[in-house]
Order: structure tokens, then sequence, then C-alpha cells
């Protein structure tokens, strides 16, 4: 079985500082987290950028400067979210592609979120797919429901993207698929033959689906943009912890954790 690749979601869009004090919110804060992280086992820092003020935003400048901050800490691959906040516009999510990281988000579909809904029309995940596929930026297929993993093998048939694919599954988002093992499964077995795949549960959702991803093969996203919370009632100290959590259960159940280097060979990107 392959070494385990954890990904790291430190901020995400959603989550604000009253409900998680430990929140990072600056370049520095979201730097210092990562690295953190990526002393405790991660290998992918998936990234939302904030202003000080902690509002999400997707601007150039400040995915920069948290890159650059980063890259002078760690050699952990740098994954911005071209999701963004489901208000941002088009424009305003492509930004973080001008930082040419080594991987990327792409949103394979539309779904309700909460009480918001998170718009991808197939003319702009085509877009996103062919500025990736132009600055040789890695994508992770982002599926929140079933169909979304047809639409990127159709991505694949109109050669705007390269297999092997990797798709994170983000399961327990209210409105969207929800977070069962039933459905883990499910969805793992309509992917195409070769690809890679990692499981991003919801709140309570995390724990068991990481487990299982473990068991079978996949691979796991924890941190405070998914879940804030340690167990029921308690809240996590910081995304580090969230990280030794799947560290320490992934070597009892005999599953090695992969390196920043050893992940890129896993996922066939080629360092820079």
């Amino acid at each position: 079985m392959e070494k385990l690749i954890i990904t790291v979601a430190v901020t995400g869009a959603e989550v604000t500082r009253e409900k998680q004090p430990n929140l990072p919110i600056t370049p520095d804060e979201i730097a210092d987290a990562v690295y953190e992280c990526y002393l405790a086992g991660a290998s992918i820092a998936h990234v939302h950028a904030r202003l000080d003020d902690g509002t999400p935003t997707q601007s150039y400048e400040v995915y920069k400067k948290i890159k650059e901050k980063i890259e002078k800490k760690c050699d952990i691959i740098f994954q911005p979210s071209t999701g963004g906040a489901t208000w941002h516009t088009f424009e305003e999510r492509m930004q973080p592609l001008l930082t040419n990281p080594e991987m990327a988000t792409l949103s394979a579909g539309t779904c309700n979120f909460g009480n918001d809904v998170f718009l991808n029309p197939m003319e702009y995940i085509e877009k996103f797919a062919i500025e990736m596929k132009k600055r040789n930026i890695k994508p992770e297929i982002e599926v929140f429901e079933r169909g979304m993993i047809e639409t990127a093998i159709k991505l694949v048939d109109k050669g705007l993207l390269n297999p092997p694919l990797h798709f994170d599954f983000v399961m327990g988002v209210p409105g969207a698929i929800p977070g069962t093992i039933e459905d883990l499964v499910y969805l793992v077995s309509k992917i195409p033959p070769g690809s890679t795949w990692s499981v991003a549960g919801i709140g309570k959702c995390e724990l068991p689906l990481a487990v299982h991803a473990i068991l079978m093969g996949g691979h796991v996203r924890v941190g405070f943009e998914d879940n804030i919370y340690y167990k029921k009632g308690e809240l996590a100290k910081s995304n580090a912890q969230l990280v030794e959590r799947i560290v320490r259960i992934a070597k009892e159940l005999g599953r090695e954790i992969a390196t920043p280097d050893e992940a890129r060979k896993i996922l066939g990107i080629r360092k820079e």
C-alpha cells in the first residue's frame, strides 16, 4: 500500500476566530501553522488566504506572500484554493494560479453549500483546467457530489486534464454528499483506474472517514477548514494536533507517512 499523504487545510473561508480562537489568519500565522503541520507529518498544505481582519480573499499578492513564507520554512506542497468563498468571482478565484503553485484545487461542479450555492459552471471549470495545464499545475479534483467524477472524466476526454487524476472527496457539507462510509466506498468505486484520492470529512465526519481512507489505501485531509474540534465539545489546540492524530492512527494501522517528495512521486508532480 502507498505511503499516506496527509493534507492540512489550515484556515478555509468559513471558520472565524469566534468559533476557533487558534485559527491562523495572517500570512505569518498561516505559514507558522503549515510549518507545524509539516513537522507533524503533513505533505500538502491546502491554503485559503485571508485579509488581516479575517475576510477571505483570493488576492494574488496575499497568496504570493503566504507561498513565499511557507517556502522559506519547508518543502511542503503548496496547494492554493481556487474555490475561495462562495461569493468570490471567477476572476478572483483564478488569481492564486498566478503564483504558479505545484498543485491547486479544481472544483468539478456546482452544489448547495449550507445556505449558499457553490457555483461552478462548466465554462469556469474548463477555464481553470486550461490555466492549470498551461502552467503545469497538478489539479486536485474536488468532488462534492457523484456527478463531479463524470465531469472530470469528460475533461480528460477533451484533453483538458491529463491522467492519472487525483480526487479529493469533500464529504459532509450541508447540501452535498453525506459523510458516510457507504458513500465514500461508492465514490472510490467510480473513479478511473490508476487515480489517487483523498477524503476531507466535514465536522464529525472527519475522523471516521480518515480512518477508513487509511485502511482503503486512500489519503487524508484534516484541518480547521473542515473541523475545528478534537473531539465532541473540545476545540482542537492547533491544526498540527489534528495531523498528529492521523499520523498516530496510521502508524498503529501499519501505514507509513509520505514526505513531501514522496507525495510528489505518488501524485506525479515534478519539482521545479
